[in-house]
């Protein structure tokens, strides 16, 4: 099979996922999105789970393809730096990540349901765990285990709320505001003079 043609009907896939949710990932809508001819992405994923199967697999290469960028980088040297890149992320959220994250939560509330679903997206959730932990202490924090994983917490319970666009929801969280809600969430953790 050819590998391009895959993996366009992958990226369609994920705009129908993204825009249509899960009852709206077909067979044919992903034919319509990748612009094929009927029937191509049954050729390709013959059931509903390969769609779903090559969607979470396509979002893995792609947040894979993003850790490795920002992991080549030297990670933030302060605190200044640690909230920046929180608010870059968040950002994105709204701005370009959209799609990919509007289809990554499809597929989470899909992998309630099917456990090897869920099996092949705990990688992303697990390794934002690690990589965020490992941003706090570069930062020079004073990081455990828990503080870290508090952080990873809040910036991922922001996420829905950034994509539904909610302006109360938003103002309620702190979240009109991302430079305010980022330095108000590492305050929360890391008061200012937090040594141990």
């Amino acid at each position: 099979m050819n590998p391009e043609r895959r993996d366009r009907l992958r990226d369609a896939a994920i705009a129908v996922l993204a825009a249509e949710g899960g009852r709206g990932l077909t067979h044919r809508a992903v034919d319509r999105a990748a612009e094929v001819p009927d029937g191509t992405t049954k050729n390709y994923f013959p059931t509903r789970d390969a769609v779903l199967r090559a969607v979470a697999e396509r979002c893995l290469e792609q947040y894979a393809a993003l850790t490795t960028r920002a992991a080549a980088g030297p990670g933030p040297a302060d605190r200044a730096e640690l909230a920046a890149l929180f608010r870059t992320l968040l950002a994105n959220v709204a701005g370009p990540g959209r799609p990919r994250l509007l289809a990554y939560l499809e597929l989470q509330a899909e992998a309630a349901r099917r456990p090897w679903l869920s099996a092949l997206l705990d990688p992303m959730a697990s390794g934002d765990f690690a990589g965020f932990e490992a941003a706090q202490r570069s930062a020079g924090l004073p990081v455990t285990r828990q503080r870290a994983a508090a952080v990873t917490l809040a910036l991922h319970a922001a996420i829905p709320h950034l994509l539904a666009d909610g302006p109360e929801t938003l103002a309620a969280a702190g979240l009109d505001d991302l430079d305010r809600f980022v330095r108000d969430l590492l305050d929360a953790v890391y008061p200012t003079g937090t040594t141990d």
